[in-house]
């Protein structure tokens, strides 16, 4: 496994924090990130809840995603890394692709998105679709149509933030996986150290307090407009949806209208895996996304 330090140039055998962070301007504040690699550009879009960042849903993958392409993991506005975004996170995020693209002087990058992140992945590619040249989600991109919504995880996502408490993180954290024993104790202290600092938490609420919620869904209600995933047919690049068949928070069904919309669409599901399945999953999904991702016919 090769590594990548500072300058993007000499290899060592591990990523590191520090050798990998980088920081864009931008009209709109700071945007952090992370840069691993040479060859073809990847966006790799992190997903939401407390305390989390680009790099801990990525380090695990992120060399050896490196050895093939030059990654660039965004840190969202709004989450504790990256300025402070006024505005509800999620319009936020899909404007700091933008802005970070064009920044770099990227036109056309691949895109590998969690939950979140591979909702705003989706919007992007919707929106721009010339400048996306494959696209891959783990979890949360479409629409439920057999299982409640919202899931179990957002429910408990809506309780931390409401009235947070490391008790309430923890149960949050165990919805995401399918293994209890992959909530460490050295994970909980990480989430709970940055999710309750108080311009996180307080950013947080505007997308996920039961308040906010609910406030979503009425303004969703009352919309003239087209919902993104009534929209995935306007997507040009191959996609590959990957999923967790135990995921909790974003429900597997949810797979079934991308699966029927998108014109190049894939989907491999991951047995014993929850959402996390880059993480809970690792070899099996880097595997797949790998070849995905390199194959000539994608």
């Amino acid at each position: 496994m090769r590594g990548i330090t500072g300058n993007v140039e000499d290899m060592t055998t591990e990523l590191s924090f520090e050798e990998t962070a980088r920081s864009l301007t931008t009209d709109r504040g700071v945007l952090r990130y992370h840069e691993a690699g040479d060859g073809p550009p990847l966006l790799l879009l992190h997903g939401s809840g407390p305390g989390v960042t680009g790099w801990r849903n990525y380090r695990g993958v992120l060399a050896d995603l490196a050895e093939h392409f030059r990654c660039l993991v965004l840190e969202f506005p709004g989450f504790g890394v990256s300025d402070p975004c006024e505005g509800h996170p999620m319009a936020m995020a899909r404007f700091a692709v933008t802005d970070f693209l064009d920044g770099l002087g990227l036109d056309r990058v691949a895109i590998v998105g969690n939950s979140m992140g591979g909702i705003v992945g989706t919007q992007f590619a919707i929106a721009e679709p010339d400048r996306v040249d494959r696209l891959v989600t783990i979890g949360g991109a479409g629409r439920s149509v057999f299982a409640p919504s919202p899931g179990e995880g957002i429910r408990l996502l809506m309780e931390f933030t409401d009235d947070p408490t490391r008790d309430k993180l923890v149960r949050w954290l165990r919805s995401m996986v399918y293994d209890p024993a992959v909530v460490t104790e050295e994970l909980i202290e990480e989430r709970w150290a940055l999710a309750t600092e108080p311009k996180t938490l307080e950013i947080a609420r505007r997308m996920y307090s039961t308040a906010a919620f609910a406030a979503t869904g009425r303004a969703a209600a009352a919309s003239t407009e087209t919902p993104y995933w009534a929209q995935l047919h306007k997507i040009k690049a191959p996609t590959l949806l990957t999923w967790g068949r135990d995921d909790r928070v974003s429900p597997v069904d949810m797979a079934m209208l991308p699966m029927r919309e998108l014109r190049n669409g894939e989907l491999h599901v991951f047995p014993n895996c929850g959402h996390w399945t880059m993480i809970e999953a690792r070899d099996a999904w880097l595997s797949t996304v790998l070849a995905f991702l390199t194959r000539d016919d994608a």
